[in-house]
């Protein structure tokens, strides 16, 4: 394990929050504008203090999107639903720099649902308490 001289935390730990969200009640319009799921996902996860390497899309016909991001930090993807006002987010993120939690509560803001259901996995260890 190195040491990131600048912030002094542990570089490369086994460690991540994975944030799974289901949200409903969201406008069909919204959730099949594929450059606004682009967009709002971006900003979201830049505004959590996550890396983007790259974003890749799909539109789906009769409708539907999947926006999946790639990051430093590991991976984020929206699975859009139209057709039921619906949306599955997924956000992890290794180490403890990024935030998940408030990139799927800024697209929750973006996509004013109705109804949202989430729940936080921690993974591997909790280098902050020592525990496993």
């Amino acid at each position: 394990m190195s040491i990131d001289a600048g912030t002094l935390q542990p570089v490369g730990l086994f460690t991540g929050q994975h944030v799974l969200a289901e949200l409903e009640g969201v406008s069909a319009e919204l959730l099949d504008d594929e450059q606004f799921l682009i967009d709002a996902l971006n900003s979201a996860l830049d505004r959590s203090q996550a890396t983007v390497c790259d974003v890749i899309s799909k539109r789906f016909e009769p409708q539907g999107v999947t926006v999946l991001a790639l990051l430093s930090e590991s991976h984020a993807s929206l699975h859009t639903y139209p057709e039921n006002g619906s949306i599955f987010i997924d956000v992890f993120t290794c180490g403890n720099r990024a935030q998940p939690e408030r990139a799927v509560n800024l697209l929750a803001e973006a996509l004013s649902p109705t109804n949202v259901s989430c729940r936080t996995i921690r993974r591997g260890h909790d280098y902050e308490t020592g525990l496993t």
